[in-house]
């Protein structure tokens, strides 16, 4: 980064985005974490096996750029906090890039939010203050971006958490998560990916 608003990138910078002219979906999460980062490969983890078995889709469907785009908040891994966990994606890319990248693919119909920094940017009119309150309203922000969009205001967006292993008693505990949220997505899915 040439030009970095906080401390610099604790390692050389390594995008980690798939742009594309021709996917009608896209995945927009929070940024690449380590294994990603090491591999350069988005999703190339337990999460990522979650993530393609909530969409209902195989590895080659996952990778194919023609069909899926992956553009997160922060395209490097911003690195490690002192509790272990990934810091939050660098606001650096958000910034520079995302006007212009979502400007030049006006052919999305649907965004996966993932995660709250995801969600504050993408669907800013529905973010509540914990994460799983705005996920629980995805039904109204389906119907109200669904709508959106129909009017040419923007991509349909539909909130998700991340597919982490750390969601496990969230998920088990918001039942309608999983025979609600994940059917609609699933459909969505096989619409535009086919």
């Amino acid at each position: 980064m040439e030009h970095p608003i906080r401390q610099p990138l604790p390692h050389e910078p390594r995008p980690v985005v798939v742009l594309s002219s021709t996917a009608r979906i896209a995945i927009c999460g929070q940024a690449p974490g380590t294994r990603v980062h090491a591999s350069g490969i988005p999703f190339t983890d337990p999460s990522g096996d979650r993530l393609r078995a909530w969409m209902g889709v195989d590895s080659e469907t996952f990778y194919d750029r023609d069909k899926l785009a992956i553009i997160p908040m922060g395209f490097c891994f911003p690195g490690l906090d002192s509790k272990g966990g990934d810091k939050p994606p660098r606001p650096e890319c958000k910034k520079t890039w995302h006007q212009e990248v979502f400007s030049n693919m006006p052919q999305l119909e649907t965004l996966l939010a993932i995660g709250g920094y995801a969600q504050a940017y993408h669907m800013p009119d529905f973010t509540k203050k914990r994460l799983w309150e705005t996920i629980e309203d995805f039904q109204k922000i389906w119907e109200v971006t669904s709508q959106r969009h129909a009017d040419g205001l923007g991509p349909r967006v539909l909130p998700l958490p991340h597919p982490s292993w750390r969601n496990n008693h969230h998920i088990k505990k918001h039942p309608w998560f999983e025979s609600e949220l994940l059917p609609l997505l699933k459909e969505e899915v096989r619409r535009l990916m086919g």
